[in-house]
């Protein structure tokens, strides 16, 4: 197996502090750039950015460095998959570019895809969904962020926030208020299953006792620990979206019907106080931002209102792409014949891997993942830091992303104690040399952090 040969490490462990928040002014002399409170929120830099980031530093780079990005969110490129998007994108060219890309269109979606998302779901899972129950926007993430900014913040009767029923959960969710301590997430209760393994339980009584509610959003599988929340649970988050009259976001984006990343699934629930999000990201689009939103008009419609309010409407070449594809199979073929099998076998590679070149005598753990395209490590050792971690190994050419980033809280003294400050995510997407050369530096790394390594 070849290796790509990591950057020199210029000098000895040494914890490292996060980065400091930028004051503006970025040329000398300038006044810095006086924000509002929210602005302040969305300009502060986040576990969001710092991915976003190491995407920059690792491609397009002139350094010549040859990086090593276990922590990206890319979907593998699989030519097949690729292919045939790029097919179907040539088809909407030919059929339909004047119309789509040289014309404005309404800001709920192209008629035709919202129409071909109505047929499809209605046809695969026996809903009774029409127009008026979708919306289409620039990314599943705008999507979520548009349902935060529409049910949470400060009221008519009583201020509230977007609640995460489980954390840890996907790192951009914590900027989508622009309320400051807007968003809040309830801890999990963790369970040890075996000396290398751990899972996820959902607190419900600590989530149905809150009473600040005003909307719960999960990803199921969950990025970053590939959790997927079971139909009971599903029930239970429910009843709690009921009890507290709020809607529940349920982010679909490694789930049914596409691209459906991992192993036994439950079908998307159709119910009036579920918000389902899905995307074609990790289908393999995710640099044309598309994903649509199906729920109870009741909650569609201010949807459709804050996209004429702020987008217009999410680009349409790519929406008639998709409307192509959901009038055939083409999707359904392409995950189970195609995506299903690589990203299982991908796994077992990873995990296999890990297994295999991890220090036996560190507390490591690995999450039990049903799904997503993540591993999530726990490091149980007093000594272990995230952000220590992360540094060493980026002077070392080695991208991960640190765990705390996932929780809502993790600075200050919680029932987890040190636990979000101990874990990590990498990602199985890239290339199975790039992975091997970076989980052999991981390693190492692991071994040189404990304390007494010379």
């Amino acid at each position: 197996m070849n290796r790509i040969d990591p950057i020199p490490d210029p000098g000895p462990l040494a914890p490292q502090p996060p980065h400091p928040p930028s004051r503006g002014g970025g040329r000398k002399g300038c006044h810095p750039v006086q924000l509002s409170r929210s602005g302040s929120k969305m300009a502060s830099l986040s576990g969001l950015r710092l991915i976003m980031d190491d995407i920059a530093a690792t491609t397009g780079s002139a350094t010549g460095k040859a990086w090593l990005n276990l922590g990206i969110g890319n979907p593998a490129a699989i030519p097949k998959v690729m292919d045939t998007w790029k097919q179907l994108a040539t088809e909407a060219l030919a059929a339909s570019f004047e119309d789509v890309s040289c014309r404005y269109g309404p800001s709920r979606g192209l008629p035709d895809l919202v129409d071909a998302i109505a047929g499809y779901f209605n046809r695969r899972y026996s809903w009774n969904i029409g127009p008026r129950n979708i919306v289409v926007g620039p990314g599943s993430q705008m999507l979520c962020f548009i349902a935060a900014a529409l049910f949470t913040g400060p009221g008519e009767n009583r201020d509230t926030k977007l609640v995460l029923p489980m954390t840890p959960d996907y790192t951009g969710y914590q900027g989508l208020s622009l309320t400051p301590g807007g968003i809040t997430g309830v801890e999990p209760v963790v369970q040890i299953e075996d000396d290398r393994s751990f899972r996820y339980l959902f607190d419900l009584p600590a989530l149905e006792g809150l009473t600040d509610v005003g909307l719960m959003l999960l990803s199921s599988p969950s990025n970053p620990a590939g959790r997927c929340a079971s139909p009971e649970e599903i029930q239970r988050l429910l009843t709690a979206a009921r009890g507290h009259d709020v809607p529940l976001v349920v982010d679909n984006a490694y789930g049914p019907p596409f691209p459906a990343i991992g192993g036994e699934f439950s079908v998307p629930v159709w119910d009036d106080h579920v918000i389902n999000v899905f995307s074609v990201s990790k289908a393999g689009l995710p640099g044309e931002r598309l994903g649509f939103a199906i729920a109870d008009e009741r909650h569609v419609d201010p949807i459709v209102s804050f996209m004429s309010n702020s987008a217009l409407h999410a680009p349409q070449l790519v929406q008639s792409t998709l409307a192509h594809a959901l009038r055939s199979d083409v999707l359904d073929t392409l995950v189970a014949t195609v995506i299903g099998p690589f990203y299982a076998e991908r796994r077992k590679f990873v995990e296999s891997l890990l297994t295999e070149s991890l220090p036996q005598d560190i507390a490591w753990q690995l999450h039990a993942a049903e799904g997503g395209m993540f591993c999530w490590l726990w490091v149980d050792e007093e000594w272990f830091d995230d952000l220590r971690l992360y540094e060493t190994l980026k002077r070392r050419g080695v991208f991960v992303v640190p765990g705390r980033h996932f929780f809502t809280d993790p600075e200050h003294g919680t029932r987890l104690g040190r636990h979000p400050q101990q874990c990590f995510r990498i990602s199985i997407t890239p290339d199975p040399d790039t992975i091997a050369a970076g989980v052999e530096i991981i390693a190492a790394t692991l071994g040189d952090m404990r304390p007494g390594t010379v």
